[in-house]
């Protein structure tokens, strides 16, 4: 069966740095377009960043733009979040997805990491 299995989450200071990785199983990895979400307490998830099936196209929430870099490997069938310069408001528990190319809606999630940034 399909398996994303977050990791790199953790307890950072404001202007710290973490990376988060997605490692997936039981699927054809470089067919789909993956995505980290993001879910705070009492808030709505939240499409936090993007990339497509070919690696082509990326797209960034306005509040991580220019902070975080989504980037994927399909060698190793992992997608990572690169998240810089964080913030108190980027706590949240964050979440990878996966999009099958021809489908609308994200198919497969992980269970989450938590990332908690201190001020």
């Amino acid at each position: 069966q399909v398996q994303l299995v977050e990791s790199g989450g953790g307890l950072v200071q404001a202007g710290a740095s973490l990376r988060l990785s997605c490692a997936a199983s039981g699927l054809t990895f470089r067919s789909y377009a993956l995505a980290w979400f993001r879910q705070a307490p009492g808030k709505d998830r939240e499409l936090v960043a993007r990339i497509s099936w070919s690696d082509i196209s990326t797209y960034y929430a306005d509040s991580v733009k220019g902070r975080f870099t989504i980037s994927r490997d399909n060698a190793k069938n992992t997608v990572y979040l690169q998240m810089s310069s964080l913030k108190p408001d980027d706590t949240a528990v964050y979440y990878c997805a996966a999009r099958g190319t021809l489908a609308s809606d994200y198919a497969y999630w992980g269970q989450g990491t938590q990332v908690t940034v201190s001020s």
